[in-house]
């Protein structure tokens, strides 16, 4: 296990590399000129953006600002915005945001999901099962934006149970409302991936052998089924982690919440670019540890592959 786990993390070398000088060199051909930018309607001075774009390193070839980039990122330095603030600050403020409401939605998504999945998938074919398969198929079919309207809506302005705004990020009580809608949307695939893997395994052979041996159902359940019907629900978790924290944008701008997604959108409509790499590869070694994560749980799940 060690040695694998050495080799896969020695893989995400060239992988890491080759996918942050993409994000690179996609931000430096984003149009608009950010410095300029920072004048606004204003005119500026000549010899002030040549100043601006000698400090930033922007007057050298890209290939030469990316070499300077990941050899300062060795360092632990991100760079400054344009504004003369640290990335590294921007992001310690909007990272543990969301972070927490991502935690909570992946929460709500496993225990909702794989639940509902779980219980259809031990009455397949009966009114429960076609009960939630309607109820995912109208949760996928509403975009986020939507649900989230409605779920404010609701919750907040009608029945007053959730605040409609975000004001103290470390309040989970005002996270949930937002996590809940942007889990909503991975707990109606988690649920039908729970349930089709939970009715492929009822039949499977082993189920049949643990029932000969008279083990209580409970056992049966509990153990031998839900382990094996987990490992395709966590190869989607894992890959689902990556999109919360990414893919907030939406659900963040709704709530009002000062997180990674907000911090992002912000980044690009102002062309800064040296805040959009930096969140951006920090997703990348993110997303990166999480799917080294995913491969060590499958050998928890499953003996075969650690025997393997």
């Amino acid at each position: 296990m060690g040695r694998y786990a050495a080799r896969r993390l020695l893989q995400m070398i060239p992988i890491f590399i080759g996918t942050t000088l993409l994000i690179f060199l996609m931000v430096h051909i984003l149009p608009g000129d950010p410095v300029r930018a920072i004048y606004g309607d204003k005119a500026p001075d000549p010899a002030q953006i040549a100043q601006i774009k000698r400090e930033y390193g922007f007057d050298k070839p890209v290939l030469e600002q990316y070499v300077h980039y990941m050899w300062n990122l060795l360092q632990g330095d991100f760079g400054k915005n344009l504004a003369g603030r640290p990335v590294t600050e921007l992001m310690s403020e909007a990272f543990p945001v969301t972070l927490r409401l991502t935690l909570l939605a992946i929460t709500i998504e496993i225990v909702i999901g794989v639940g509902l999945g779980a219980w259809a998938g031990l009455r397949a074919g009966k009114a429960a099962d076609t009960g939630v398969l309607v109820f995912t198929l109208t949760v996928i079919s509403i975009p986020v934006f939507v649900l989230g309207f409605i779920a404010r809506f609701i919750f907040a302005d009608e029945l007053g149970w959730l605040p409609p705004n975000v004001q103290d990020s470390t309040d989970f009580s005002q996270l949930f409302l937002p996590a809940f809608v942007l889990a909503m949307l991975s707990m109606a695939y988690v649920a039908r991936l729970t349930r089709t893997t939970f009715a492929e395994n009822l039949r499977a052979d082993y189920m049949r052998t643990a029932l000969a041996k008279g083990l209580p159902r409970r056992r049966i359940i509990g153990v031998h089924l839900l382990r094996n019907s987990l490992i395709p629900v966590v190869t989607f978790v894992g890959t689902d982690v990556g999109g919360f924290i990414g893919g907030a944008v939406i659900t963040e701008g709704i709530f009002n919440i000062q997180g990674v997604g907000n911090l992002l959108y912000r980044a690009i409509q102002t062309s800064e670019g040296s805040t959009v790499t930096g969140v951006v590869t920090v997703l990348v070694l993110v997303i990166l540890l999480i799917n080294l994560l995913i491969d060590l749980l499958y050998a928890v799940l499953d003996p075969r592959i650690r025997y393997a």
